[in-house]
């Protein structure tokens, strides 16, 4: 264990897992962009290290691991590595990340000494129970019970925290802090169009729609291809895109759902991909298809950063992130979601490029990462006292 550097608050996040999700990522992009001057930051992982858990080390942020199993509640050993980690940590302030993660955040803040503030990060929405696992509904639904212990409860979306305070979570408590986007990154770039058509065989003129997620039932694939079919009726230059963890043709579910020839030949399977700046950067529309769960996509406001115009469902927030640079459409809708495509594909590269130009601009003005991080920095200084045990003045409530 390092000596603390008394000169830095020391913030402990603690999350599920590293792979590549979305809380997962603005994790790492908070560690990324953290004032190092002020800041040490630390992740813990309940279960392995994963994809992000180098990437976050190469940073010179500690990675620790308590080794919980997949799918199980934690065992005494997992919960007695955790108070172990927090007594030695000696944290300033303990940050939760989805609900496994708050509860252990909520642990680990009961053994850390002293009063240490505890922060819950909630990152999804939900129109009923049977949006969630039930192993996982179980704990939602324990947490809005113990919502009055957290200093502050942190959601990505108006919507997850309306949903949250609904079931009771502490109204009082809630906070909404939008995701954010480095604009640098992902940027407009005509060396990527070019690049991932030639990667993919396809000519220079190819129009790309694109669906970057995982595949999971609330990311509702079936929708996206159901509508994709439909579109190649009345576009049959156009091409689909879809990348993430799982979605390759080893996916059997995937392989049913393309069951056409033509639907084959215009729909490529990338599997996870590491450059997802680069392959959102070559799409002509970017979309979400989502059914449930969302709170504030990651992809949609990566595409808008690109310059990319997005027809996403409406999820989440998803419909006040694109707000008139992009189309909104019901779930489960693959009519709809072809319609909003088709209407894309008529307005032209230009009609395309002036949608995507007012997105970009829309990302630089309110989901920028240094002003997410700023305000993710500000709600830590006025939590953490000069003397790590009066609560400091200053902002307590920040709603974008």
């Amino acid at each position: 264990m390092r000596m603390r550097d008394e000169s830095k608050l020391i913030i402990v996040h603690i999350i599920t897992g590293l792979t590549m999700g979305g809380a997962e990522m603005m994790v790492y992009k908070l560690c990324s962009a953290a004032d190092r001057s002020r800041f040490q930051p630390v992740v813990v992982s309940l279960m392995g290290q994963d994809t992000l858990g180098e990437r976050i080390t190469a940073l010179e942020v500690p990675v620790y691991t308590v080794d919980m199993v997949r799918g199980r509640l934690p065992t005494p050993a997992v919960l007695w590595r955790l108070a172990r980690l927090a007594r030695e940590l000696q944290p300033d302030l303990i940050q939760g990340w989805l609900a496994h993660g708050n509860l252990a955040a909520q642990v680990a803040g009961a053994f850390a000494g002293g009063h240490v503030p505890v922060l819950w990060n909630v990152r999804h929405s939900f129109r009923s129970r049977v949006d969630a696992r039930a192993q996982t509904w179980g704990i939602i639904t324990l947490l809005a019970h113990l919502s009055y212990l957290p200093a502050r409860i942190i959601y990505n979306s108006r919507r997850g925290a309306a949903d949250h305070e609904r079931i009771g979570y502490c109204a009082d408590k809630t906070i909404v802090i939008p995701n954010g986007f480095d604009v640098e990154r992902f940027a407009p770039s005509a060396a990527a169009r070019l690049k991932v058509r030639a990667e993919l065989g396809l000519p220079e003129h190819a129009i790309l729609i694109g669906l970057i997620g995982r595949f999971h039932p609330m990311k509702d694939h079936a929708n996206f291809l159901q509508a994709a079919a439909l579109l190649l009726k009345k576009q049959p230059e156009v091409h689909f895109v879809l990348a993430g963890r799982q979605v390759d043709k080893d996916n059997q579910a995937l392989r049913q759902w393309l069951d056409s020839p033509e639907l084959f030949e215009h729909v490529h399977l990338l599997r996870e991909q590491e450059d997802i700046a680069c392959l959102t950067a070559a799409l002509d529309i970017a979309s979400s298809s989502s059914s449930y769960g969302e709170g504030f996509p990651n992809v949609v406001g990566e595409a808008m950063a690109c310059g990319v115009p997005c027809v996403v469902t409406d999820v989440g927030d998803s419909a006040q992130i694109v707000g008139e640079t992009g189309i909104v459409v019901p779930i489960k809708n693959p009519p709809a979601l072809a319609a909003g495509w088709q209407t894309l594909v008529e307005s032209g590269a230009a009609g395309r490029r002036q949608l995507g130009a007012a997105a970009r601009m829309r990302v630089q003005q309110n989901y920028s990462l240094d002003r997410i991080v700023q305000l993710y920095e500000d709600l830590y200084m006025s939590l953490v006292s000069d003397g790590r045990g009066r609560e400091r003045q200053g902002v307590t409530r920040f709603l974008c």
